[in-house]
């Protein structure tokens, strides 16, 4: 068996000096490597492992539990979330009745697009939706995270440069490895049967699928928020409200009401 990769996350109660070096000691005096060490919430100090078998993690468990200055609140094979806290010193705001939506603000961009890259990474079918104000920060993140996946992304629909409604694709253009964004939003005011045709043909595709605006589009489809493997929230402010008035006010801006919500 090869080497096998863990994650240990405490907290500490008391922060004495040598503690580190304690903790440190110890993994070495079990032959446990340190991959990466950071502090991912508060008090909170998390470390990627990498050792030869699980009786050295038991050993160290066992040991762990008789220290007074710490308890240990994860120790497992590490998870895509703890790998992410881990790497940027924080935690991932994770809904706490619904687990498949996460939570982000704006200086957050970093963290996020790292997520939705190691996302777009996995093979197969992915519905993922974001949720998010105007020009908060929603497409590019999208792009963003293509770019790091090492993804072709596609807009079937979409206000980032212009008003984009694809009805349909060429040969290359239906590749699994490709990344596909749809505007909730411009799709269920502006498309036509033809347009829908292709969303549906792209829904069966073993491919990873991204819709702006989840809640505006499930209103108008026969899909639901049951259908999405991850939704994502884009704010400012952590309290801000995500809310599509602006869109049933048509008057305010002399069109059909959602040119300010592109983006």
């Amino acid at each position: 068996m090869g080497k096998q990769e863990w994650y240990l996350e405490y907290e500490i109660h008391i922060n004495r000096p040598g503690l580190l070096g304690d903790i440190a000691s110890l993994l070495g005096m079990l032959s446990i490597n340190i991959v990466t060490i950071n502090g991912v919430h508060g008090s909170r100090r998390g470390m990627l492992l990498l050792c030869d078998n699980n009786e050295q993690i038991e050993r160290l468990s066992t040991i762990l539990q008789t220290m007074d200055n710490i308890t240990v609140t994860k120790l497992r094979q590490p998870k895509l979330l703890d790998r992410l806290a881990v790497r940027h010193g924080r935690y991932i705001q994770r809904d706490a009745d619904d687990k498949k939506t996460f939570r982000f603000v704006r200086d957050e961009l970093g963290l996020l697009v790292d997520f939705m890259a190691e996302i777009f990474k996995e093979k197969g079918h992915k519905l993922i939706g974001i949720r998010g104000m105007p020009r908060v920060g929603k497409t590019e993140s999208i792009v963003a995270a293509s770019v790091c996946a090492n993804k072709r992304w596609l807009f079937v629909s979409s206000t980032l440069i212009k008003q984009t409604v694809r009805s349909q694709l060429i040969e290359g253009e239906y590749s699994e490895d490709n990344i596909f964004i749809i505007d909730g939003i411009v799709s269920t005011r502006r498309a036509n049967e033809r347009h829908w045709q292709l969303i549906r043909e792209l829904m069966r595709l073993e491919a990873t699928k991204v819709v702006e605006h989840p809640d505006i589009f499930i209103r108008h489809t026969e899909y639901t928020l049951d259908d999405f493997h991850y939704i994502i929230e884009l704010r400012n402010e952590p309290n801000e409200e995500i809310t599509y008035d602006i869109i049933e006010q048509p008057s305010l801006f002399g069109n059909d009401g959602f040119s300010d919500f592109g983006f």
